[in-house]
């Protein structure tokens, strides 16, 4: 059978990776030119880590990420408000909770995948579903016909655009800077990420490894695009975040203007269906989420191990595509609305209510951070 899958993201390549094990034939499609090193790091959950076993490239990622064992919830003096050693956990179900660099994720998904299954250059423009094939016409004038064709495309799908016009990214309230910077004289705790809950802001701190750190900046802003903040730079974050416990400060003045990405957060409101008859939608581009709960790249390449066991049980594409649906949207859906929830709870700025939720934090008992756990990384897939 042959698929057309239209991005070379993290979840297009993962499932094209997933199917050409089943000795699919499959012809990825990317608009970009060129597949750059962009983005910052990522944290992927034992869940991805077990779907990226289930595609054969665990160890080839593990080599490249560090492991996450504790996560740690902070407030803007570095008191503790919420600490969760995640090993023992992760080691029952036998993955660990990596931190990588994006680019290394997507570029070891693309090294397993034989020359030629990737075409960059390759704008979608439309398609149309006739009996039982799918043709997919680019901007270039050339064309692809397949059986089924999966939109991988990123929060921004121009096939979802095509099936759901009205489905646009929705604004969070909140832009972000993001960096992946050198910090080795910090010394910072292998292992242990932080997020940091202020009254103005929020800051996390994932140490890569080797001396590597990403970190991010969240302020709230209620306007999207805002040119106050598109203007920002270094000196503008750094006196932002200058009350900051340490090693927040240290971190910015480390960092250089061209090591930062700044973006509005944005996500998908959830989806009513993922199939349309032999058209797929998956990854960001059928269920993106903000990131607060680290789910984004893991929910992109449990889709890939899912589907492919879809296909593999099922009688027809069709089939498969709707139990894909039927198995991962009300998983995906509830991970939304939850990582949705907690960035609104994150970025509270009334000091009563940072005073208020800082306590409820404190006080959060072992169980209610075991039943997430146990709900993120113990799947079915």
């Amino acid at each position: 059978m042959k698929f057309i899958i239209v991005g070379a993201g993290i979840g297009g390549l993962a499932t094209a990776l997933a199917l050409r094990q089943q000795n699919h034939d499959v012809q990825v499609v990317e608009a970009a030119a060129e597949l750059r090193e962009i983005g910052a790091g990522v944290v992927l959950g034992a869940n991805a880590m077990q779907a990226l076993d289930r595609l054969g490239v665990h160890d080839a990622v593990r080599a490249a990420g560090f492991p996450i064992t504790r996560i740690s919830l902070l407030d803007r003096h570095g008191c503790i408000l919420n600490d969760i050693d995640t090993t023992p956990f992760t080691y029952r179900i036998g993955y660990e909770n990596l931190a990588i660099h994006r680019a290394d994720l997507q570029r070891i998904l693309l090294a397993n995948l034989p020359p030629g299954v990737v075409q960059l250059g390759k704008s979608l423009e439309r398609f149309e579903e006739k009996g039982n094939h799918v043709t997919a016409y680019f901007t270039d004038g050339s064309h692809l016909e397949g059986q089924a064709l999966i939109g991988a495309d990123g929060i921004r799908s121009r096939v979802r655009r095509q099936l759901l016009p009205m489905s646009q990214p929705r604004y969070a309230g909140y832009t972000c800077w993001r960096g992946v910077i050198e910090a080795q004289e910090l010394n910072l705790l292998a292992g242990r990420s932080t997020e940091t809950w202020g009254g103005s802001g929020r800051f996390g701190v994932v140490p890569l490894g080797n001396g590597q750190v990403y970190w991010f900046a969240c302020i709230n802003s209620a306007q999207a695009q805002n040119p106050h903040y598109r203007a920002f730079r270094l000196p503008d974050l750094q006196r932002h975040f200058a009350d900051y416990h340490s090693p927040i400060p240290e971190l910015l003045t480390l960092t250089t203007d061209e090591q930062v990405i700044w973006g509005d957060i944005i996500d998908l409101k959830p989806l009513n269906r993922f199939n349309y008859g032999r058209l797929l939608l998956l990854g960001d581009a059928a269920h993106a989420t903000t990131p607060n709960m680290g789910q984004g790249a893991g929910q992109a390449v449990e889709d890939a191990a899912v589907l492919a066991t879809c296909i593999a049980r099922a009688k027809g594409i069709e089939s498969a595509f709707q139990a894909f649906d039927t198995q991962r949207r009300p998983r995906t859906t509830r991970i939304v609305n939850q990582s949705w929830q907690l960035g609104k709870v994150a970025q509270m700025e009334q000091p009563w209510l940072v005073r208020l939720r800082n306590a409820v934090m404190r006080r959060m008992p072992a169980s209610v951070n075991n039943r997430q756990m146990a709900f993120l990384y113990e799947t079915d897939i």
